[in-house]
């Protein structure tokens, strides 16, 4: 199946990240996959600035940034320039969604927006045109291990509906709870790029496992 998989570097062993990062250098992972979290948007704090820097030095692969935090605006030069090369900001976090995307654009990066899962995604129609990316959430975000909530498949059904009627150039990533037992159902559902972290660092064999959500047999 003609899918992307982002490796996401919260599950990483942290006392050894340029190990981490170099298994996904090696494997046949698309993305690396980091989630900034402030504390106040979600109950969790994760990395900035310094983290992403140095992934970037080590990194063969895109940095796909997700910023869970609020006021996504005032940073968003500063993650262009920390390595990112897709930002995704949550829709629930911007009030003037059209111009942060244009800005991320703008700056050179990919440009995605996040809603959460009480979030309709019916609200993403008039800025659908103006964006790369839309992930969909499929736990509430802050915590990883977290297990996808069911209703995730019918909210990805209805967004593959809205990209393709009006054949926008628009992929779908979900995140949360992803593992080689949903994989295949999501891409059916019509995901296009799978985020994945617990189920592959915490697996026997990580790079197997990457290779088992790739080719999805």
């Amino acid at each position: 199946m003609d899918h992307l998989l982002s490796t996401s570097l919260l599950a990483a062993d942290f006392t050894n990240l340029a190990k981490d990062v170099k298994m996904v250098n090696d494997s046949a992972a698309d993305w690396i996959h980091c989630d900034i979290m402030d504390g106040v948007f979600v109950p969790n704090i994760s990395f900035g600035f310094p983290v992403i820097e140095q992934v970037k030095k080590l990194a063969r692969k895109p940095l796909d940034v997700h910023l869970m935090i609020v006021d996504p605006d005032r940073y968003l030069s500063r993650f262009h320039d920390a390595g990112a090369d897709i930002l995704t900001v949550q829709y629930e976090a911007c009030d003037h969604l059209h111009r942060t995307v244009t800005e991320i654009r703008r700056l050179g990066m990919k440009a995605g927006v996040a809603v959460n899962p009480h979030t309709p995604v019916s609200l993403l129609k008039n800025i659908l045109p103006d964006i790369d990316m839309v992930l969909i959430m499929t736990v509430n975000p802050g915590f990883g291990g977290q297990t996808l909530i069911p209703e995730s498949y019918r909210k990805i059904s209805e967004l593959r509906k809205m990209i393709d009627e009006r054949d926008y150039n628009v992929m779908i990533e979900v995140d949360g709870g992803i593992d080689t037992k949903n994989a295949r159902k999501l891409i059916e559902t019509g995901v296009n790029v799978l985020v994945a972290g617990n189920s592959i660092f915490n697996s026997a064999d990580p790079a197997g496992t990457i290779d088992m959500l790739k080719r999805l047999e």
